[in-house]
């Protein structure tokens, strides 16, 4: 049923980019554990064992906080249409800031969306499936353009506000080092 492999295969990557949704799963070494649901055209597959994600500017920050204090990160892809599979990426990860000197070269990997917070850039040790047998099927209907919309309606600076108000600290405290701007 599960099966290990070293790298993300040419089928993988396919599966992968079918995909509408994915999850995102960090942890400090203490305080609470973070499953994150991501979606939009944030995420793209560089190599075998390299992956990005455009994180987009939201209600919180757990993923930058957990990572400030342990590079570990598992992102979880689940086939809610066609044949069953669960396929998870397990590795470590570094945040881009908008200034960062790479931050320009990896943003080029998506497509203009507002809003953006941080990328990920993750490297992948470890790529395991399994069946996906319990995993319910349900019908893409659309993206959701709220966010989007959102981000357009507060404008540059009020964003920039946010972040810092509402995206700075972790549910624990902990600092996710959102830049000044």
């Amino acid at each position: 049923m599960a099966e290990q492999f070293t790298e993300i295969t040419a089928p993988l990557r396919e599966f992968i980019g079918d995909q509408k949704v994915f999850f995102v799963g960090t942890a400090a070494p203490d305080g609470r554990v973070n499953v994150s649901p991501k979606g939009r055209d944030t995420l793209r597959v560089l190599g075998p064992n390299r992956v990005v994600w455009l994180n987009l500017t939201g209600s919180g920050n757990e993923t930058a906080a957990h990572l400030l204090e342990s590079d570990r990160m598992t992102l979880m892809f689940c086939a809610f249409e066609g044949d069953p599979m669960i396929l998870r990426l397990y590795g470590h990860a570094r945040l881009l800031h908008p200034g960062d000197e790479a931050w320009a070269e990896a943003l080029a990997f998506f497509p203009a969306l507002p809003g953006p917070r941080q990328i990920i850039d993750m490297a992948v040790d470890l790529v395991l499936t399994s069946c996906g047998f319990a995993v319910p099927q349900y019908d893409f209907v659309s993206e959701r353009d709220l966010l989007g919309k959102w981000a357009i309606k507060q404008g540059p600076k009020r964003l920039a506000d946010y972040r810092r108000k509402h995206n700075s600290a972790s549910l624990d405290g902990k600092p996710t080092d959102i830049p000044a701007e």
